[in-house]
């Protein structure tokens, strides 16, 4: 049945429109996405199929363009729809450290590198810069390696901290296994950073480690002395 037939209140669109978007289900909102659905499947039937198919809203959003436009009736330009929701949504998180304590809001910090390197297929190793107030300047990714691995070279880190003039810096990197938990090299090489990073006045205020399910701080585990 097409949704043109379902009773007002029950449409997504409308529905959004009169409760908001927190009153939908997850099909409800991939269904406004798609915007319409295909001959013989209303786009909210087609929502039901995605998440069948993929699992959750996380896989929606990161799953590869042809995995995504392998479902019957899903095209490119879904695809381009939600690629673009999801980077208005990393870009607000973005917005909001550019006008807040990046250092004492540890929950939104979090929340935005856990959007930036969860579900890179990578090991990469970047530093948030800071102002004197704590506020994000920019995100830099220094390094990419392998699966399980990314080298690591204070003296160019110092080089893009002076570039971007930062006050003050926070360390991150990624877990591609899935686990968060830091590994004795990182303990070691945030100590090495540490140092360096003394040698021209730029505290270094943490270092996040990004898993699937966590993301721990070095500050909150008392791993930074």
């Amino acid at each position: 049945m097409s949704i043109k037939a379902w009773p007002f209140g029950e449409r997504p669109r409308e529905k959004l429109l009169t409760s908001g978007a927190q009153s939908l289900s997850d099909a409800e909102l991939i269904a406004v996405l798609f915007g319409k659905g295909v001959k013989g499947k209303s786009a909210v039937e087609l929502a039901h199929d995605m998440l069948n198919e993929l699992g959750t809203l996380r896989e929606v959003v990161t799953v590869s363009e042809e995995r995504f436009t392998s479902l019957k009736g899903i095209g490119r330009c879904s695809y381009a729809q939600f690629q673009a929701a999801f980077e208005i949504f990393r870009r607000n998180l973005e917005i909001q450290l550019t006008r807040q304590d990046a250092f004492h809001n540890v929950d939104d910090t979090k929340q935005y590198l856990q959007a930036k390197l969860r579900d890179c297929e990578q090991e990469k190793f970047a530093l948030l810069m800071l102002n004197s107030q704590h506020q994000l300047i920019a995100f830099r990714v220094m390094f990419t390696g392998t699966i399980n691995s990314a080298a690591v070279y204070p003296r160019e880190l110092i080089k893009q901290v002076m570039k971007d003039n930062a006050a003050a810096v926070i360390l991150v990197h990624n877990h591609p296994s899935g686990i968060a938990e830091p590994s004795h090299a990182d303990i070691r090489l945030t100590s090495e950073i540490k140092s360096a990073m003394g040698m021209i006045d730029v505290p270094v205020l943490d270092h996040f480690v990004v898993g699937d399910k966590e993301t721990i701080s070095f500050a909150q585990r008392g791993l930074l002395s």
